[in-house]
């Protein structure tokens, strides 16, 4: 059995990362064959070092889609997010398409052509695969997917985690890390502005920017506006960020919306607490006082970030906390059973 992972972009992020670590949950399935096809880019070294058979294309096209099938030649096209999904439909013919959607999008909660090309696909896949219920339940024509639907809750290796953080022998004093994309989902004008409020309050804190994205010229300007920059660093994108994770006191992130985020993930296993806004699948997994703190309200933000930076004990209550829940909910023996039910059927 041949499967095609199908995504639209060229770098690395949370739905990529979830399609590398599907690959690598069936690598030992002697019956299965994986590969990875999306635009050109960042991604080619995440996929080369993973040892992850790759099909690059030019753009997110049905042309480009159909002669990748005629190259690969899949049984099931599993597609990531409502776009995939949509092209894929449109190329795949006769072949198995799964849809896998990663998050719940403003503009698919209401009618829009975006919501409404969805239908195409949605009718079109064997099964969909919803990251969280909230990402189910947001998609404004979900009822009429019911039966073919089911919520599938990210999850990560804890073991392959610590293994690629080892590899970093580096140490790191940073009080605060962000770890996503600079992109308008991600909310980083927002971000900045929580990290002014907080450094007039703590001036020592030293943060670190982890990521890009289509609006990293805009932050960085921001940035220096605020005069941001003795405390935040920027380092773009790190092929290996997890020990600046793991030693920092805490994540955080203001994102308008999300599916089931994977730094969110990491962090808890790393036993790093979250500080974020509670969106979506960040909910289902941040106990609010327990593994980390949720608010809307940029002060309760910056107030719960001074709290775990400055109080040790309430630090590593949240550090043992996240580590017990990350040990409960990351099942990957579930999570691939589910997975391997929906390609044999």
């Amino acid at each position: 059995m041949k499967i095609l992972h199908l995504l639209q972009s060229g770098h690395f992020s949370g739905a990529e990362n979830v399609v590398c670590q599907i690959i690598g949950l069936m690598k030992d399935e002697l019956d299965i064959q994986m590969a990875y096809c999306s635009r050109d880019g960042q991604i080619r070294e995440t996929l080369k070092e993973r040892e992850i058979e790759y099909y690059p294309i030019k753009e997110l096209t049905v042309a480009e889609i159909k002669r990748i099938i005629r190259e690969y030649k899949p049984d099931i096209i599993h597609a990531h997010d409502m776009r995939a999904s949509f092209v894929a439909a449109r190329a795949c013919g006769k072949i198995t398409l799964i849809s896998h959607v990663h998050n719940n999008n403003f503009d698919s909660r209401g009618v829009s052509v975006k919501s409404i090309a969805y239908l195409f696909a949605a009718a079109k896949a064997k099964h969909i695969f919803w990251v969280s219920n909230s990402s189910y339940t947001g998609y404004c024509f979900h009822s009429l997917f019911r039966k073919k639907s089911s919520v599938l809750y990210n999850i990560i290796s804890i073991d392959d985690l610590y293994r690629k953080m080892y590899k970093d022998c580096n140490n790191y004093d940073y009080d605060i890390v962000y770890l996503g994309r600079l992109t308008p989902q991600k909310n980083p004008h927002r971000l900045l502005r929580v990290f002014k409020m907080l450094i007039e309050k703590r001036p020592n804190t030293k943060i670190a920017v982890i990521g890009t994205g289509e609006l990293e010229d805009e932050i960085h300007q921001l940035a220096a506006e605020l005069e941001l920059e003795p405390n935040v660093e920027f380092l773009g994108f790190q092929s290996n960020p997890y020990k600046m994770l793991h030693d920092a006191k805490l994540m955080i992130m203001t994102s308008r919306w999300e599916g089931t985020p994977m730094c969110v993930l990491e962090a808890m296993a790393l036993g790093v607490p979250v500080v974020s806004t509670p969106t979506d699948g960040v909910k289902d997994v941040v106990e609010d006082g327990k593994t980390g703190y949720l608010s809307d309200d940029d002060e309760v933000l910056v107030k719960k970030c001074l709290k775990i930076l400055g109080n040790d004990e309430l630090y590593q209550k949240s550090h043992q906390n996240s580590l017990k829940k990350a040990t409960e909910i990351l099942d990957s023996k579930t999570y691939k059973a589910a997975l391997d039910r929906i390609y044999r059927s």
